[in-house]
């Protein structure tokens, strides 16, 4: 069953409070996609926390540039960017105009539309079990299966093409906080939360 018509969609405040609560709380929100049609749902269940002011490991750390001109928007806004030479990753802006913060989403567990999904990641629609749990358990994974591209760089999440949906609040006491993980620079921070248990996490510590 859809949670469109029973969630209410996040409105731009809940996007420019303060960046690790923001981080907190965006775990259990259902990011929406919409597809031709239909709406792909998916639970966030792993995040990190990038802050451009004092983080040298988030891209805003140099200032303002043409890649990172949106993170300096308000909260609210849907950065992409494409690394390694090969994958796509989403982040959720925070924070007040200026700022350069913004938030990865690291991990998600789908809610419908399985087969497109599974065509999207693994060209078929026929999938194993463990298939299916390494469908969505990473950033450039995610991208791929939901058809998030550099287009969609700068998408208001207020809007109708990609957006969040309220849900229940996840318990502090189900959420674990550990470092961030795939990068160099600044990795004492931890900035790292996830759903304790969640089989779509990627990686538990």
């Amino acid at each position: 069953m859809s949670l469109l018509s029973t969630n209410s969609k996040l409105q731009r405040n809940f996007y420019t409070g303060e960046l690790l609560r923001t981080a907190s709380n965006l775990l259990g929100k259902i990011i929406v996609k919409k597809e031709k049609r239909k709406f792909l749902e998916a639970m966030i269940v792993e995040v990190e926390a990038y802050d451009g002011s004092f983080d040298e490991a988030a891209h805003s750390f140099k200032g303002i540039t043409e890649r990172t001109k949106v993170m300096f928007n308000e909260g609210g806004y849907l950065y992409v960017y494409f690394t390694y030479g090969a994958h796509f990753c989403a982040n959720v802006v925070t924070g007040k105009s200026g700022e350069g913060k913004a938030i990865l989403i690291r991990a998600v567990e789908p809610l419908n539309h399985i087969e497109l999904l599974s065509q999207n990641r693994y060209d078929k629609t026929n999938i194993s079990e463990k298939e299916k749990l390494n469908l969505t358990s990473g950033p450039g994974k995610f991208c791929q299966a939901y058809g998030i591209t550099k287009i969609f760089n700068g998408t208001d999440l207020t809007g109708d093409k990609i957006f969040l949906l309220d849900n229940k609040k996840v318990k502090s006491a189900n959420i674990e906080v550990r470092r961030r993980i795939g990068i160099t620079k600044s990795i004492e921070l931890p900035w790292r939360f996830y759903i304790k248990d969640n089989p779509y996490v990627s990686k538990r510590s």
